[in-house]
């Protein structure tokens, strides 16, 4: 039985009977006098659990005063309880968390789950934990950081519900413009966080990349609340992050030495894929927008060719080819 199991079975015994004895804790969580003796000092000097030792009856109880179920003034274990497995899991999703944030500021503010989690492993478990981040890398590749004040802005305005006045750099154009906008959602995606908003010069949804947020400012008047069904309906049916626009079906096919990996792997929620019997691998998803789809497609080299459609098998050889040229050329 892992230790936060025993603390938790101890509390609970004390709890429901009143008073447990040392044999009977002994019996039930099959550990050694040692280890039991460990888990008590820990239990009221850790998590401040009121049990006091009974010679008179040689058992553990409550302080006075101190109640498991009834009258009276009652303990409860702090917070949510995990097994041990459990809050070693936590402190891996706590380290993946942190490699989203904008220059740490997810980190900071999930300290505190981090420090209550290193105090419920105990001075042992605490050791065991900080090894534990040792073996655990998170690489984020070709991530574009976000000011943490623009960060923190983007999250109380969507909290609070409301609007956000943005200078927002379009690249394409390279164009900067003011944007009163009301943000729906934020969305990380390939290490780089958009918000999903309500453009009011548009009249639409947006969707915007937070490094390209010149400034931010949080306005007093209430967000435009689209219903989340919409979002998704209108931004995620595209390929990647690009939204609205007619969507269109790619057929892709990937050679038999890619197949085992590719089938493996999701390009779209909608995605469908089939072996052919030279054991190549066959994918059509939809997209709205080619410019994404053509760059993860390039990525793949030889490995992949474009059936359909005809446009987007054009886009690629034009891409290719004019990589070429600038081979050629040097």
């Amino acid at each position: 039985m892992a230790k936060t199991d025993r603390i938790y079975k101890i509390e609970l015994l004390i709890r429901h009977r009143g008073q447990v004895s040392f044999a009977q804790l002994l019996e039930t969580l099959e550990v050694s006098p040692a280890t039991l003796k460990r888990d008590l000092e820990y239990l009221r000097g850790q998590l401040g659990a009121p049990i006091e030792y009974d010679r008179d009856s040689n058992s553990y109880r409550f302080a006075a005063g101190i109640s498991g179920t009834g009258s009276g003034r009652r303990h409860e274990l702090p917070g949510l309880w995990f097994s041990e497995p459990e809050l070693y899991s936590l402190l891996m999703a706590q380290q993946l968390l942190s490699g989203l944030g904008a220059e740490g500021l997810l980190s900071r503010h999930l300290q505190p789950l981090l420090d209550r989690i290193h105090e419920l492993l105990g001075p042992g478990g605490e050791t065991d934990a900080k090894a534990l981040m040792k073996r655990v890398k998170i690489i984020s590749a070709l991530r574009r950081p976000v000011p943490p004040d623009c960060f923190e802005r983007m999250g109380e305005a969507l909290m609070r519900r409301r609007r956000l006045q943005i200078r927002y750099l379009t690249r394409a154009r390279g164009e900067v413009g003011d944007r009163e906008v009301s943000p729906q959602r934020l969305v990380h995606y390939k290490n780089t966080w958009y918000l999903d908003a309500w453009c009011h010069s548009r009249e639409r949804l947006l969707r915007f990349a937070l490094d390209a947020v010149q400034e931010t400012r949080v306005l007093e008047s209430r967000a435009k609340d689209v219903a989340m069904r919409q979002v998704q309906a209108e931004m995620d049916g595209g390929y990647g992050v690009y939204a609205g626009g007619t969507r269109q079906l790619a057929t892709l096919r990937f050679s038999a030495q890619a197949a085992p990996w590719i089938s493996r792997e999701e390009w779209h929620p909608e995605q469908q894929g089939r072996f052919l019997a030279d054991g190549s691998w066959q994918l059509e998803l939809p997209y709205v927008d080619e410019t994404e789809l053509v760059m993860d497609l390039l990525r793949q080299g030889e490995q992949v060719q474009v059936l359909a459609p005809k446009s987007l098998r054009e886009a690629v050889q034009r891409r290719l080819a004019a990589a070429l040229a600038v081979y050629a050329a040097a």
